[in-house]
């Protein structure tokens, strides 16, 4: 059974009145009263007590708290109309919202764009815990699971990553992620990538990730394998159309899929880093992003079933949706300005919302 609250009533709040005349504490008259101290507390602060300067003593009177108004207040506002939700049902933010959080973004990204994209226009302003609250405070039933299956997280409950031993093998004498280069660790200038396999059904598929450090943009690669081979292949055929300034470094974990990084390099140009075992923090941008991928290429599922056009458009979404840690612009709109094409991130960042 859970907790009911009940209201004061004229008794106690007589009770809290006379208290406080003897120079009792809201402590001292919850106990009398079997109620919260808290409960005391919020009473008398809502309605005007204030004790008097120095230590309360006994027998000194007490400002402001009178049980007859604190009654007419309790009854006046029990008659008083609710404020209506903002994010109610049939409303048109809640639409656009809804569709938004349709398209894979989270409620942090939705609440700050409306915000960046209308500045002045608070009506269309909506804070993350509205949505979640909007999103939770739906009836149980097929509407509710259709809403919180929107959300990135939509189990019940998170499960603690195993520790398990890594199984892919070592490789020895790499270039380690302490010796690249600062224009690379200070995240200045685009060209520096992060990279990784975002693994299928029994690690028997895999698809290719690469995110630049600088602006988060994303390019998805269709793996025919797992092997080293699978790698040199789709990585040398992803880097090959960008011009030379935007093939700077780029950082990997050990895994063997790699074990051809040095002819990767001499293909490609980029100077090729990889991060201590066991230190998934060193990829940060990386790991973020495949968390993100998983609402598209889930766990357990085969990837070699996604063509080169599907993951296209997977990066294209992804590319085209705000983000934090670029102050809620996306990747798409940072990538053509850090390629001096602003004529283009003007139009990405118009159309963000169409």
């Amino acid at each position: 059974m859970g907790q009911h609250y009940n209201h004061l009533s004229a008794e106690e709040r007589g009770a809290i009145m006379v208290g406080k005349a003897r120079g009792e504490s809201a402590r001292q008259l919850a106990m009398l009263l079997g109620r919260s101290p808290s409960t005391i507390s919020r009473e008398l602060a809502r309605n005007g007590h204030r004790e008097p300067s120095g230590s309360p003593r006994l027998g000194r009177p007490t400002l402001g708290y009178d049980a007859c108004r604190a009654g007419h207040r309790a009854r006046r506002l029990a008659h008083q109309a609710r404020r209506p939700r903002k994010l109610h049902r049939e409303s048109a933010l809640w639409r656009q919202v809804r569709s938004l959080l349709a398209r894979r973004w989270s409620p942090q990204e939705v609440s700050r764009t409306l915000r960046r994209q209308h500045p002045d226009e608070p009506a269309k302003h909506v804070s993350h815990e509205t949505i979640y609250t909007a999103i939770y405070a739906a009836p149980r039933g097929e509407l509710r699971r259709g809403l919180v299956a929107l959300l990135r997280q939509h189990k019940c409950a998170r499960r603690p990553r195993g520790q398990g031993a890594n199984r892919r093998g070592r490789m020895h004498d790499l270039p380690s992620i302490h010796d690249r280069p600062p224009e690379a660790n200070e995240r200045l200038l685009p060209g520096h990538w992060e990279g990784d396999f975002l693994k299928g059904a029994r690690n028997q598929s895999s698809v290719g990730v690469l995110v630049d450090r600088r602006t988060l943009f994303l390019k998805l690669v269709k793996m025919e394998g797992c092997a080293a081979e699978d790698a040199l292949k789709g990585f040398s055929r992803a880097f090959g159309p960008l011009p030379a300034t935007l093939r700077q470094t780029l950082t990997y974990d050990q895994g063997k899929e790699m074990a051809l990084y040095k002819t990767l390099s001499k293909r490609t140009g980029l100077a090729i880093y990889f991060a201590d075992p066991h230190s998934p923090w060193q990829r940060g941008i990386c790991e973020n992003t495949n968390g993100l991928l998983r609402q598209y290429l889930p766990k357990g599922t085969d990837l070699s079933v996604h063509s080169q056009r599907k993951l296209d458009a997977i990066a294209r979404e992804m590319n085209l949706r705000p983000r934090a840690t670029l102050d809620y612009h996306c990747p798409a709109e940072m990538f053509m300005r850090a390629l001096g094409r602003d004529d283009l991130a003007q139009a990405i960042d118009d159309a963000l919302l169409d």
